[in-house]
């Protein structure tokens, strides 16, 4: 006998015409102008402070005595253009300065926290003794990211001010709160997580016209020391892409466009707003800046890019992005004419293939891990994702010349990386032929481009992974020292966790770093940071400067695609969302429900699970798609709308088309 598991039924069809549900997790703002919403510190005497808190009753009216200053705690990362309104002043001369800081640990009433490498971000100065008035900080000196806004009144007259204001610039075309997904589970933790993965990219969507924070890189170097009272001046000016938006790799450093980021920003931003004209205006702006003549791509959009520097990997995460963004889009047109780009550019990577039949690098440019060279790991496995992922785009365009031409070469490569760096001993990849450093980016980019020749041996790396843990999450010891947790590698092995069928860890990872980063005080409460210290101090080992580290990363937001596409199950196998699987594995959760938009059109999965096995299920495809249900170890049938009826077969269901299917017990 049957038993029927269709809870929410309704509710399910609902969300095919009503608003994404979970609204209330949604982080980004309902408008544009924001007014403080808290006060964190005051210095000095300023009567009436709390009447320009966004929650006053009343009119604003608050009085700054001499040397005096507030700062403003708003709870959570924003970004944008800050205005005072003054109603009077004792002195011509009085001036207003603002400072910016992303974390707590950087409130200054001398300066900013840091955009350059060295030193902290000049003071703004408003010259509010003009008279009455609005008083607005220059449009490129918007600032990209920060929780806490300090005023300071540093001189002998006193100012009456009756508002601060900021204009929320970040996502600038977008609706701040429409999302295209949602996702929720029964763990709190989770949820936020998810929502503060979407909203970090918001924050990392900008104005193009407003990019590259970076403008002393070159001329302030990290073995510099900048103190107090010296300070840098810091400004944001220089159009980075075509178009009305931009993905950049951070809202407040660098605001530039770099494509190793997009490998974790793009499938984050599909499954929660799903921008990719965003995207698509960042990825235009790489593949522009291809090398002519030996199709090499930079290492950084404009104009970092005039710095000249070559990065073997972030040239292959060009190509990744082609192909992401293909699968994600479904735009064959744009692969058609970017395939040219795309087969040159990866002539010039394979070109560096010796007669070990893997990769020899010549420069060490990546993500600023330490090591990189020679037969590295990472870069192969990259290599070896590329070649797999080219050849099935070649498939489609009927282009049998680089299928001929790619496919010895990627099963070469395979062999020869098992053959010259996997350890047996340690169940992990070394790093090169030369060193017994086994990194955790090598490692799980193995698993993620399927270089490993068996799911046993996706196994016995994800357990010797986290085995390495520590309190705060998985290390990367290629970062070098401190130990270095970084956001971006987590987020690759993450997903090598889900490959290895090791959801436990995968979540127990999340709640680790990310948890960690979602709510220790010194953060934002609601963005994740580009990188810290395994012992939990908020140092990045390749920075000598902490203040410049940005708390709002796109590279760090990994689990907002994840749980939608592991854990909730929603994997999109066909361009666009033409084909599909639903596979959720839940790990330690009971309740798990996601959904997303494509240019297909609505999918949906909710799942009620038991001690890790999926008891109850709906999946919500679009019509004119064709897919499938997977649920190891569950006994039972799929059911439609309509009344047909498929059936698991070794816990599997094929076939399935567009529409509503409900699991059905035996």
């Amino acid at each position: 006998m049957y038993i029927l598991f269709s809870f929410l039924s309704l509710l399910l069809a609902a969300h095919l015409t009503t608003a994404i549900p979970y609204s209330k997790y949604i982080l980004a703002p309902s408008n544009r102008t924001l007014h403080p919403a808290s006060i964190h510190r005051i210095n000095g005497t300023i009567t009436n402070a709390s009447s320009l808190l966004s929650n006053s009753s009343t009119t604003g009216h608050a009085t700054f005595h001499p040397n005096s200053s507030i700062t403003f705690d708003y709870l959570q990362n924003i970004a944008g253009v800050v205005s005072v309104t003054v109603l009077s002043s004792t002195s011509p001369d009085a001036f207003i300065g603002l400072t910016y800081t992303e974390s707590s640990l950087w409130i200054n009433k001398q300066a900013s926290d840091a955009t350059a490498p060295a030193g902290l971000d000049e003071v703004l100065w408003l010259p509010v003794g003009k008279g009455p008035g609005t008083y607005t900080v220059e449009r490129w000196h918007e600032r990209g990211a920060f929780r806490y806004l300090t005023l300071v009144n540093n001189g002998s007259a006193s100012v009456v001010v009756e508002s601060v204001v900021t204009n929320f610039t970040a996502a600038p075309l977008q609706d701040l709160r429409d999302y295209k997904g949602y996702f929720h589970c029964d763990d709190e933790l989770l949820n936020r997580i998810w929502y503060a993965g979407a909203y970090t990219n918001q924050l990392c969507n900008i104005d193009p016209y407003h990019g590259d924070a970076q403008v002393h890189f070159g001329d302030i170097t990290f073995n510099e020391t900048i103190n107090l009272p010296q300070t840098n001046t810091w400004y944001n000016n220089i159009t980075i892409t075509q178009g009305g938006s931009c993905t950049v790799d951070g809202a407040k450093r660098d605001r530039l466009v770099w494509a190793g980021d997009m490998a974790v920003s793009m499938p984050s931003i599909f499954v929660s707003t799903n921008d990719l004209g965003a995207v698509k205006n960042s990825l235009d702006s790489l593949l522009a800046l291809q090398n002519a003549s030996t199709g090499m791509f930079p290492y950084a959009g404009y104009p970092f890019n005039e710095f000249g520097i070559v990065s073997f990997t972030y040239h292959l995460y060009t190509l990744i992005a082609v192909s992401n963004y293909y699968h994600f889009s479904g735009d064959l047109e744009y692969l058609q004419n970017n395939w040219g780009r795309f087969t040159r550019g990866l002539a010039w990577s394979l070109s560096y293939i010796d007669d070990t039949g893997l990769m020899n690098v010549t420069a060490p440019a990546d993500w600023l891990r330490v090591g990189m060279g020679g037969h590295n790991i990472e870069a192969n496995a990259i290599l070896y994702s590329t070649l797999t992922r080219g050849i099935t785009l070649a498939t489609l365009l009927n282009d049998t010349t680089s299928i001929s031409t790619w496919t010895p070469l990627a099963t070469k490569l395979k062999t020869a990386a098992n053959a010259l760096l996997w350890s047996p001993t340690t169940t992990l990849y070394h790093d090169n032929e030369t060193t017994t450093l086994s990194p955790q980016d090598g490692n799980t980019w193995a698993i993620l481009s399927n270089l490993t020749l068996s799911s046993q041996q996706n196994s016995q790396i994800s357990t010797a992974l986290s085995t390495r843990w520590g309190p705060y999450g998985a290390p990367a010891p290629e970062a070098g020292s401190p130990v270095t947790i970084s956001p971006f590698i987590s987020s690759f092995e993450l997903e090598a966790h889900f490959l290895s069928s090791n959801p436990l860890a995968a979540l127990e990872l999340m709640r680790r770093s990310w948890g960690f980063m979602l709510t220790d005080p010194r953060m934002t409460n609601s963005t994740f940071i580009e990188g810290f210290s395994a012992d939990g101090t908020l140092k990045y080992a390749p920075y000598s400067n902490d203040a410049s580290v940005s708390h709002a990363h796109g590279w760090g937001t990994g689990p907002t695609s994840f749980l939608s596409f592991y854990v909730a199950g929603i994997r999109i196998l066909g361009a666009g969302g033409g084909e599909w699987r639903v596979e959720p594995l839940v790990g330690d959760l009971g309740v798990v429900e996601a959904g997303f938009w494509t240019g297909k059109g609505w999918f949906e999965s909710r799942v009620q699970a038991r001690n890790g096995m999926v008891v109850g299920m709906e999946v919500c495809a679009p019509a004119g798609t064709r897919g499938s249900v997977r649920l190891l170890g569950v006994v039972g049938l799929l059911r439609s709308e309509k009344g047909e009826e498929v059936t698991l077969v070794d816990g599997l269901a094929e076939g399935l088309g567009g529409g509503n299917w409900t699991l059905v017990l035996a």
